[in-house]
């Protein structure tokens, strides 16, 4: 019988191909079958990897049934970077054992890739399932249960997340016993990554959100919100609102039937957006023609309006329709109406009549002074997509008060208390610049193999 070595130099040396390719694979696959390790033997490789990151993930759906969520209020500082700190401990008294088979496979790349592996493929689930906040419902289904709509703070995404971190201790901490510090990008690429996980997923303890109602016009500052049990907090930062400005788009025409208030046509409705350039359009059997238009108007009587600048007016607008089949025409005001008047429709037939939508929000914006417990104050513009920072406060324009709009008494401001957003942002800086260098040296090598 042909033994190990004696394959592996014929194999090499091809001399099989000289032969006949049948037997030259034939004696491929006993070297590959001398060659396969007994699975759970030293070293452990991507077999054992993704058994093990299985049991991880299966452990987590036990703990998840079981237990519901995780509680991230049972890791908030100083509990998190206690946890973080022993897990390096752990890694560095592990790495001092000479030959640990169990240390080359944690900081190995087999262990590192099946975890990644999975966070990724929790994370496209994460992606395609809307997620939800709060309690879960009376009838939760199967995503509900499994922790899909609660990705984040899912026991299994939540020690998957715990072992990367391990995993990510125990390669840098390998590097360094040897270090190379050509190996610049390793570190620096690796160390980012752990600064980013560590930070965003042991710091999401310490986050906090809520949402504050301030009144327009208010000479006292506002401190209070509520809690998930409705309970009244003092926060260490209070919002004075000065003004609250709403701006809107102009409001739309459409046709709809009197009885089920469906627009027509039912297969692709039409909404005629009022605009001082377009004032003819035609939906369907109808040519409607704008002839003037009151952006804030008051009922002058059972059917006209007059402009008058003041809370409680709304748009108006004075049309004329034609249908296009019998020329009949049809004139008279439309308005969307307001928490302060009635809409007024024009109607056309038994059937169908004109209305106008309610205008859509362009934009709001709040004027407030913030004022924090340490003193400090200061004045802000907050909109959407345009929040104030302060401390480690973030202030967003959350809401108003939708049925009255630009007459709205109060501006809704969720504010969100993240003391480790600093950090994710450096781990991602310090990630991205390891990338940056490993990209470079890469390109490097490969000019100096050309020139060679």
């Amino acid at each position: 019988m042909i033994n190990k070595s004696t394959l592996l130099t014929l194999s090499q040396q091809g001399v099989f191909f000289k032969t006949s390719l049948p037997t030259f694979l034939i004696v491929k696959m006993n070297l590959i079958q001398q060659n396969k390790k007994p699975i759970w033997q030293t070293p452990w490789q991507y077999s054992e990897s993704i058994f093990i990151v299985l049991g991880i993930y299966l452990v987590g759906v036990a703990l998840q049934l079981f237990l519901g969520t995780f509680k991230f209020s049972n890791i908030v500082w100083p509990v998190n970077i206690i946890v973080g700190l022993t897990s390096l401990v752990f890694v560095v008294l592990l790495s001092l054992k000479r030959k640990s088979h169990f240390f080359y496979w944690l900081s190995a790349a087999p262990l590192s890739i099946s975890l990644i592996a999975l966070l990724i493929m929790q994370t496209i689930i994460m992606g395609l399932t809307p997620q939800i906040s709060g309690q879960l419902t009376e009838r939760p289904d199967v995503f509900d249960i499994l922790g899909f709509t609660r990705m984040t703070s899912s026991w299994p995404f939540v020690l998957t997340m715990f072992f990367t971190i391990i995993a990510l201790c125990a390669a840098i901490v390998n590097r360094l016993k040897t270090p190379i510090w050509k190996d610049y990008a390793f570190y620096l690429n690796h160390v980012g990554l752990l600064v980013f996980l560590f930070a965003a997923g042991y710091g999401a303890a310490d986050m906090k959100r809520y949402v504050m109602y301030v009144e327009v016009g208010n000479e006292i500052p506002e401190w209070r919100v509520y809690n998930d049990k409705k309970d009244v907090l003092d926060l260490p930062l209070a919002i004075k609102l000065n003004d609250f400005v709403l701006e809107e788009y102009a409001p739309k025409l459409a046709i709809i039937h009197r009885e089920t208030g469906k627009a027509i046509p039912y297969e692709a409705p039409v909404y005629f957006q009022i605009d001082s350039l377009k004032l003819r359009t035609s939906i369907g059997d109808w040519d409607i023609e704008v002839h003037e238009f009151i952006a804030e108007a008051m009922r002058e009587s059972d059917k006209s309006y007059r402009k008058v600048p003041m809370p409680g007016a709304c748009p108006a607008a004075n049309v004329t329709v034609i249908n296009k089949k019998n020329k009949q025409k049809y004139t008279g005001w439309v308005s969307c109406g307001n928490f302060a008047q009635l809409y007024m429709p024009l109607t056309l037939t038994n059937d169908y009549s004109l209305v106008m939508t309610r205008p859509e929000a362009k934009r709001f914006a709040s004027y407030v002074d913030v004022i924090t417990a340490s003193g400090q104050q200061e004045s802000a513009v907050i909109e959407v997509n345009k929040p104030f920072t302060v401390e480690s406060w973030n202030i967003y324009q959350y809401g108003y008060d939708t049925d009255t709009g630009k007459a709205s008494s109060y501006s809704s401001f969720e504010l969100v208390y993240d003391p480790w957003i600093n950090l994710v942002y450096a781990g991602i800086f310090i990630f991205s610049i390891g990338c940056f260098c490993m990209f470079w040296i890469g390109n490097n090598k490969r000019r100096k193999g050309k020139n060679d």
